[in-house]
């Protein structure tokens, strides 16, 4: 996310287990049929992430719930507006 008040940027990744259970719902018996959690997962797994401080990253905040956007408004009130 680029914040347009700061000019500073946050990078955020959707850290979980790395998997889903997306799928095709069958109205007969309600069982999820098909595999799309293989490819379409919505998270990443945290060995996985390119988030950590040997790719240059500082200041790595995990948060359990919640939006990330309001962290990273609260983190953005603390710097000077360009």
């Amino acid at each position: 996310m680029f914040s347009i008040r700061t000019g500073k940027r946050y990078y955020i990744e959707a850290i979980g287990n790395g998997r889903s259970d997306w799928g095709d719902v069958d109205p007969v018996t309600k069982q999820t049929t098909g595999n799309y959690g293989d490819k379409y997962t919505g998270s990443i797994k945290e060995s996985e992430s390119v988030i950590t401080k040997e790719n240059g990253f500082s200041n790595i905040i995990s948060i359990d719930g919640g939006s990330p956007y309001s962290i990273i408004d609260e983190l953005d009130k603390k710097y000077p507006s360009i």
